[in-house]
């Protein structure tokens, strides 16, 4: 256990000399990881695509991010393996070991560990929220995954943490009118005790082109839509955490979500 503890805390260590550029004097940005936990009740709902494209999208921001894959399905190991930075931005661990990571983290430097987690059991997603300092609870805008989304707020609530949902895999608005999914949804979340991000993630292939490549869709595609949105989401996430962003926040297609969307009628939110 030693041996693989200081194992670790090497590589962490070699990460964040290289993750980031340097930093003044005085700036105590790396000084606490925070950790962000990002979870399903439900596979499918594409928390490992969230998780992988916010760990690029963080560290495109100078941000000193980590990924720690806890799902037994491994599927962002998958993604990033073959990146010649994957020694230090990807981290294979089970929930039983995360308390031991998140140290290994602290001690290391860095600024942000994001946790894709396993849809079940209970008890192992119980496991990773406890050290969380943040949960993104992903859903997309179905019945099943909504569904596992309030039992997602349930673990998050009762262990007392802070955290967000995000609609995932949603349709595009059509002439600033969101599609009649996204529109239930929203509006069935809101009796949900939890922020729902203003920022959904929209369902496009872009998403699978950058993972056959072990890339994000920033680096794929870095003026897009979907790199926008995941830009967006980081920087909010960020700044729930307590960091700093240097610059203004992003105007996405998903600025129309802030503000009150033109009225459907009542046929066309029953279809």
């Amino acid at each position: 256990m030693v041996n693989a503890y200081s194992h670790l805390w090497i590589s962490l260590c070699k990460l964040c000399e290289s993750a980031a550029p340097a930093r003044a004097p005085g700036d105590r940005w790396g000084s606490t990881v925070k950790t962000l936990v990002v979870m399903s009740r439900k596979g499918g709902a594409g928390k490992t695509t969230v998780a992988v494209n916010l760990t690029l999208a963080a560290r495109a921001m100078g941000v000193k991010a980590v990924l720690a894959d806890a799902d037994p399905l491994r599927s962002a190991t998958e993604v990033l393996r073959e990146r010649d930075d994957a020694a230090g931005l990807l981290f294979e661990t089970s929930a039983s070991k995360l308390f031991t990571l998140t140290e290994a983290s602290r001690r290391a430097g860095a600024d942000l560990l994001i946790i894709d987690t396993p849809a079940a059991p209970e008890a192992d997603v119980a496991e990773a929220v406890k050290v969380a300092d943040f949960c993104l609870a992903v859903s997309r805008p179905t019945y099943l995954d909504l569904a596992a989304a309030v039992r997602s707020v349930a673990v998050i609530q009762r262990l007392g943490r802070d955290g967000m949902i995000v609609l995932n895999q949603c349709a595009p608005a059509r002439n600033h009118v969101e599609p009649p999914a996204v529109v239930k949804a929203m509006e069935a979340l809101r009796f949900v005790s939890l922020t729902v991000s203003p920022i959904a993630l929209r369902s496009r292939m872009i998403y699978q082109t950058a993972f056959a490549y072990g890339r994000s869709v920033q680096e794929i595609d870095p003026e897009g839509a979907a790199a926008t949105e995941v830009q967006a989401l980081c920087e909010d996430i960020w700044r729930r955490l307590g960091g700093e962003v240097r610059r203004p926040p992003l105007r996405t297609a998903n600025d129309d979500l802030r503000r009150p969307a033109r009225q459907p009628s009542m046929g066309y939110l029953k279809d």
